[in-house]
């Protein structure tokens, strides 16, 4: 019984279900809110980089989008 709980238990784990994981940054409920601080690491480096000018000014939304346009002209999306 045990092993059948945890097949059961797995199968139903958060996440196994890939369209769940990839929102757009448009309908998160909090993308209004500062970008935090990883996003602000990232994206710093990632402007560096792309010899790009930094705003430390961006919501959740905008850094998670500024993110994946620096990721793709720097290379680092492949």
């Amino acid at each position: 019984m045990t092993t059948n709980r945890t097949t059961q238990t797995r199968q139903q784990q958060p996440g196994d279900d890939q369209s769940n994981t990839v929102k757009d940054p448009n309908e998160w409920t909090t993308g209004d809110e500062p970008m935090t601080g990883a996003q602000r690491s990232y994206l710093k480096t990632l402007s560096d980089e792309a010899k790009e000018p930094f705003d430390d000014n961006l919501t959740k939304a905008e850094a998670s989008k500024r993110i994946d346009e620096l990721r793709a002209k720097t290379g680092r999306g492949k």
